[in-house]
């Protein structure tokens, strides 16, 4: 399994993994079209394949199916954890870790100071794996999330 900056080759992908995943943040293909736009603010959008498949084992891009993927936002000087999806059948082999590291990694080259993000608070193992990580909760929205109305928790991670 490999950590890779996502291309626009990988968007069909990336809507189909997501769209797998109840909890994920729910984007249209234009935002995520957007995300690789170099206007405005810098996004960071990674996917994590598994690059064992030969070229010509591998599927049209529309079809592949990845193992998971992270977008996030960069407003020095911090880093907003938008959306992070791991497919079903990848879950709990520690995917979501590495992406985190890979973010983590790419904020510290930015010299950040801090990486943030807001979840829903029943996504309990959301925020699991947020709070091994190392992030603290801040805070919450109240009925920040809709269908179904929910409060979204806070959760911050300070660089060294």
């Amino acid at each position: 399994m490999q950590i890779r900056p996502a291309t626009t080759a990988d968007i069909p992908s990336i809507v189909k993994l997501e769209r797998q995943s109840a909890t994920a943040g729910h984007w249209t293909e234009g935002q995520y079209q957007k995300a690789f736009q170099r206007q405005g603010a810098t996004r960071l959008v990674l996917v994590a394949d598994d690059p064992r498949l030969a070229p010509d084992q591998r599927p049209a891009p529309a079809e592949t199916t990845l193992l998971g993927f992270l977008v996030a936002l960069h407003v020095a000087p911090e880093w907003e954890l938008e959306n992070i999806v791991v497919a079903p059948a990848a879950r709990r082999q520690g995917m979501a870790k590495r992406l985190l590291a890979a973010l983590f990694a790419a904020a510290k080259a930015t010299n950040s100071a801090a990486v943030f993000l807001e979840v829903r608070e029943s996504n309990s193992p959301a925020r699991t794996l947020y709070e091994t990580a190392g992030f603290k909760p801040t805070g919450r929205r109240r009925v920040y999330y809709t269908n179904p109305s929910e409060d979204a928790v806070l959760y911050r991670l300070t660089l060294p």
